[in-house]
């Protein structure tokens, strides 16, 4: 019996301890499971994309502006000071590409420059009034136009004359007693140009003329006109010019250290775009001795026979002349697309990461242009990868984010503080002089700066329709900016080096305004409108549209990643989320007139 209740006491002391490890065992497991995911959220560090020097244990709001703290690892920390993220969204939109920088063989070295055709000046003659008085009529109103030897221009009105007209007559009556005072009178009229038909009219029948016409002594094409009607003009004061455009000159800029590989009598093959797959052949006749400093260029200049006036004042051209390269063999050569110069320097993008979208400026110094390509001489080396297109939306993010750009060589924000994702308060507002970049700028026509004023404001129209989430409205606005993006003149940007940095940042703007103008779906337009943003910061910060800028930011755009926008206002209403987010963000930056 005894020994019956021993093994009863322990098989229950054996089923317990068998009870108590199912129990507890899975609590244990458990607790330590979530001991160590404790373990990994205390890892987990967060920050705040405004102010990324805010690193917390675990997520919040931001201490200073109060947004939303996001995963540390989504920040853009472990970049150098001059290094920048963009996002695979922007990448994509932009549709930015890289290349592999190679040392490359150059089988043909054939040198290729930009230049421009210009009137002949050794061929330009200058139409000048022969004696003081009044332009009553004016013949000659309009650039262009063709005048012949002997052909009327004007109708002036002259006291002196009128007066010389009764000398004249009187010396004209005892001409017989008195021949040498008639020679005299008669030779003061031949000065001013007054032929013998209307000297003769004059004395035979004694009547006074109260106006005279003057008649062109050149032949050519009307280049300038220097008066209008109802001015005074004096003597030998020119009233037109003309130039014969049966030869023209075509004069190209050549960089400093090209300039020892061009001489007279070389031989040059002219293209333009006005005649495809057609060259013509011309001659180097001058090269300037003088040094432009601003541009670091002189001018080549080459005469060319415009034979059906082929060639037009004004027109864009390119040469190509066969010369030798400035290094044997093996160059390193990048294509053309990959630089951004604003005439003192030239610059590119590097991707500093294989595989993350992380790039940084870099200064280089270029060699000879062969074919789309430039050689470089210093700046970049074999092996690097660098941005060959959407080079301005990488430009414009640069920019923004506060790092060196092509307009800002040293780098830096403009305003560094933050006054609160939901928008800024007026009385804590920074002053304009806080706000204003001092970027450098391209020097362009007023009246192209008046053009594109038009397509700014084209795009404040689409900018508001995006803040009232009017889709249609936008899609209207994005059609007018498109129309009126044609007729941007671009003709009027004489610079060679702005006339190429605006035809890619014009393609850059069509293409995202094309995309908004053909959709309903609003998403997608506020997706291309960030692209669109970016490349007209570029423009107005480039250019400039004679008004103040403020480019503004809102951080949770484009899915926390931040998205910029220009507005004619320091208020900030946002076009990214309208009425769900109105006054989301915050002022960057001030671009002055």
């Amino acid at each position: 019996m005894k020994n019956n209740k021993i093994v009863i006491y322990i098989g229950l002391v054996a089923i317990g301890l068998l009870l108590g490890w199912l129990l507890f065992s899975g609590s244990s497991n458990e607790q330590t499971e979530h001991n160590h995911d404790e373990v990994a959220e205390t890892n987990q560090m967060w920050t705040c994309s405004m102010h990324p020097q805010i690193m917390q244990p675990e997520p919040g709001d931001c201490p200073i502006c109060g947004m939303d703290l996001i995963p540390a690892e989504t920040s853009a920390d472990g970049l150098l000071a001059d290094q920048f993220k963009l996002t695979e969204n922007a990448m994509a939109l932009a549709n930015i590409q890289t290349s592999i920088v190679g040392n490359g063989e150059i089988k043909d070295n054939t040198i290729k420059l930009s230049g421009k055709i210009v009137i002949n000046e050794d061929e330009t003659a200058t139409q000048p009034a022969h004696f003081n008085g009044r332009i009553e009529k004016l013949y000659i109103n309009s650039l262009g136009q063709s005048v012949k030897k002997g052909q009327a221009i004007a109708q002036v009105y002259s006291p002196e004359l009128v007066t010389a007209q009764q000398e004249l007559i009187t010396a004209y009556q005892i001409k017989d007693s008195q021949p040498e005072l008639y020679k005299a009178v008669r030779n003061k009229f031949k000065n001013w140009k007054i032929d013998n038909s209307q000297l003769s009219e004059i004395e035979t029948t004694g009547i006074i003329k109260t106006q005279f016409i003057i008649y062109s002594h050149v032949s050519g094409v009307v280049s300038e006109i220097t008066v209008n009607e109802g001015v005074h003009v004096m003597d030998g004061r020119p009233i037109f010019k003309v130039t014969n455009l049966a030869t023209v000159w075509a004069n190209f800029d050549v960089y400093e250290n090209q300039i020892s590989l061009f001489k007279k009598g070389q031989e040059v093959m002219i293209s333009t775009n006005a005649y495809h797959n057609k060259e013509f052949k011309g001659t180097v006749d001058f090269i300037d001795p003088l040094l432009n400093t601003k541009t670091r260029t002189v001018t080549l200049r080459v005469v060319l026979t415009n034979k059906n006036d082929v060639f037009k004042p004004g027109m864009f051209v390119e040469g190509y002349i066969n010369g030798k390269s400035s290094s044997k063999g093996q160059i390193l050569v990048i294509p053309s697309t990959a630089v951004l110069w604003t005439g003192k320097r030239s610059v590119v993008y590097v991707k500093t990461h294989s595989t993350q979208p992380v790039f940084e400026i870099r200064k280089i110094i270029l060699g000879n242009k062969i074919g789309d390509n430039y050689e470089v001489l210093e700046g970049v080396n074999n092996g690097d990868e660098i941005v060959t297109n959407g080079t301005f939306t990488v430009d414009a993010a640069a920019q923004l984010q506060g790092k060196k750009s092509m307009m800002n060589k040293d780098g830096g924000k403009t305003m560094t503080g933050h006054e609160g994702h939901l928008g800024m308060d007026n009385n804590a507002s920074k002053k304009e002089s806080d706000l204003t970049n001092m970027n450098e700028r391209l020097e362009v026509s007023v009246k192209f700066q008046e053009q594109l004023k038009v397509v700014y404001n084209d795009y404040i129209n689409l900018k508001d329709a995006l803040v009232t989430d009017d889709v249609k409205k936008a899609s209207t606005n994005a059609t007018n900016l498109l129309n009126n993006l044609g007729k941007v003149d671009m003709k009027l940007v004489s610079d060679n080096n702005a006339h190429t940095h605006w035809m890619s940042l014009e393609k850059e703007i069509k293409s995202a305004s094309i995309t908004i103008s053909k959709t309903t779906d609003i998403k997608i337009q506020r997706d291309h409108f960030k692209h669109l943003s970016l490349n007209l910061i570029n423009v107005v910060q480039m250019f400039g549209v004679k008004e103040k800028v403020y480019v503004e930011f809102c951080p949770m755009g484009d899915n926390n990643k931040g998205a910029y926008w220009l507005s004619k206002e320091e208020k900030v209403i946002n076009p990214y989320f309208g009425k769900a987010m109105l006054t989301c963000g915050e002022v960057k930056r001030l671009i002055a007139q």
